[in-house]
């Protein structure tokens, strides 16, 4: 997928179609539409007066030119009310649209005219890296494994931006988002893959390629010796029902190198096919669970993002991969399994195994170090009986670190929500013969696996964020596809260029 900007008249570019945009009650085209609306004997403009161009949110009126001016055709973009159009909402409304025109076969080529109520809003970078976001993470297919594979059929190719103030903002707004919104796609191929392709092994390998993409990116896969050697049995008793090897992923990107400057911890939870262990899962109840691992994908994904654009930061990503099976040489309830950190652990249930392959992570990162950390977890179904599709959960130990977290999601439309911990929790999931059980006695099952988690980070400042209802949608909308949603990668991008010294 091709972008350029251009600095031509409208009506002289070669294109399939050509999107301008318009606003609720407007009555008038900009000023820069004027001119090809002129070569058209003036249709838009006498439409848009008398009402036969919806100006609503979302909503889009294509009409065909007829060979008066080089567009083949020009699609008005209803955009509402202006002063409710924000980031999430403008990209949105863009990928949904570029989908609708992707399907008319004879499309290849978007040109978009530059809207000044549109700049009241965003600047140049902004509006390049909305786009190129909105296309391709809107226009996004996964295929592979058709015999045509239907990922390479799709029919637009190139966008063209036409009118910009400052070309060469527009240019690098438009690279930023190609490689956020490539990196956010690549974790979606990720969750996506079957699980008999997307081994713990296979993770591993994909982490250690990043390497090619910086100098200051390096990736280490521990083995299970050495995983058995840190003492890590809370992860490998997740392990042992399986004849797949699990991996603990370390990814360490340093290119900061001023003395204060600290180093954000993320870590993501990989369990590449979830069976419940021999608390089995129900056959309806399974079927999903190779996405079990998004979050171990985000952080992936996160640490290739960063890499490419080169961010100013220092960032240790984790993984612990393994899938969790039954088996005759499975974990069992009521199992005790020792931590890194020396806690022990009673195996309360099986099927609990993401806060257990996190808190050796967790123990790991605190080990190094690290005084800001992020977990990222398909946690727990309660998550999504709690707050459905729309909002991640967020949990935290320290109010300013969990902010800044928040604020970071919300920067880039992945809202959440925070839930609360405390004291009064920890009594629900206290063992009688280990130090703690790895499931409660009550309710409150989503703030419960996160406080397990947490019982890991020590003083560190931690935020836990549960995308179990997140991770995944069943139907188009937006920049969202049926399948994997790639969620917190761009969160993760804008909170590490936050937390640093990065422009833009």
């Amino acid at each position: 997928m091709n972008f350029d900007v251009v600095q031509i008249e409208a009506k002289t570019v070669k294109t399939d179609v050509l999107l301008i945009f318009v606003f609720a009650n407007q009555k008038k085209l900009d000023d820069n539409c004027l001119d090809l609306d002129c070569q058209l004997n003036n249709e838009i403009s006498n439409m848009l007066k008398n009402g036969e161009i919806d100006t609503d949110f979302g909503s889009m009126t294509i009409v065909h030119t007829l060979g008066y001016i080089e567009p083949r055709r020009v699609a008005v973009l209803g955009c509402g009310e202006l002063a409710k159009l924000d980031s999430k909402h403008f990209r949105n409304l863009l990928a949904q649209n570029f989908r609708k025109l992707s399907n008319i076969k004879t499309i290849e080529t978007i040109s978009i005219l530059s809207s000044p109520k549109v700049f009241e809003i965003f600047d140049d970078f902004a509006f390049g890296q909305l786009t190129s976001e909105s296309a391709l993470l809107g226009l996004y297919k996964f295929g592979k494994y058709k015999s045509v594979d239907n990922s390479q059929l799709l029919a637009v190719t190139k966008f063209i931006l036409i009118g910009f103030r400052n070309k060469d903002l527009i240019e690098q707004g438009i690279n930023s988002g190609l490689i956020i919104a490539e990196s956010v796609n690549f974790a979606r191929d990720m969750v996506n893959d079957p699980p008999n392709y997307m081994t713990p092994t296979k993770m591993a390998l994909l982490a250690k390629e990043l390497e090619s993409f910086s100098d200051n990116l390096s990736v280490e896969i521990l083995d299970r010796q050495e995983m058995l050697d840190l003492g890590m049995g809370a992860l490998l008793g997740v392990s042992m029902g399986s004849s797949e090897p699990p991996k603990f992923i370390v990814m360490r990107y340093f290119s900061d190198q001023r003395k204060d400057s600290e180093t954000i911890g993320i870590l993501g939870k990989g369990i590449t096919f979830d069976s419940g262990g021999l608390d089995i899962k129900s056959a309806s109840g399974m079927r999903s669970m190779k996405g079990d691992m998004a979050g171990g994908a985000a952080v992936i994904a996160t640490i290739k993002a960063i890499a490419r654009l080169g961010l100013n930061a220092n960032v240790i990503g984790i993984v612990p991969a393994t899938e969790n099976m039954p088996g005759g040489s499975a974990q069992r309830p009521g199992d005790v399994v020792n931590t890194m950190d020396g806690k022990t652990i009673e195996i309360g249930n099986t099927d609990a195994e993401g806060r257990l392959v996190l808190a050796d992570a967790m123990a790991y990162a605190v080990s190094l170090k690290i005084s800001k950390i992020v977990d990222v977890a398909t946690l727990t179904g309660a998550i999504s009986v709690a707050l459905g599709d729309q909002f991640i959960g967020a949990f935290g130990n320290n109010q300013e670190w969990t902010d800044k977290v928040i604020c970071a999601g919300n920067e880039v439309g992945e809202d959440m929500w925070q839930l609360p911990i405390g004291d009064a929790y920890a009594e629900q999931y206290k063992s009688n013969i280990a130090d703690i059980n790895n499931i409660g006695t009550g309710g409150a099952g989503s703030i419960i696996g996160a406080m397990i988690i947490g019982e890991f980070a020590k003083d560190s400042s931690w935020v836990h964020l549960d995308i179990a209802g997140t991770s995944k949608v069943t139907k188009n909308s937006g920049i969202q596809i049926n399948g994997a949603t790639g969620v917190a990668v761009r969160t993760f991008v804008q909170l590490i260029k936050n937390s640093f010294d990065n422009k833009n």
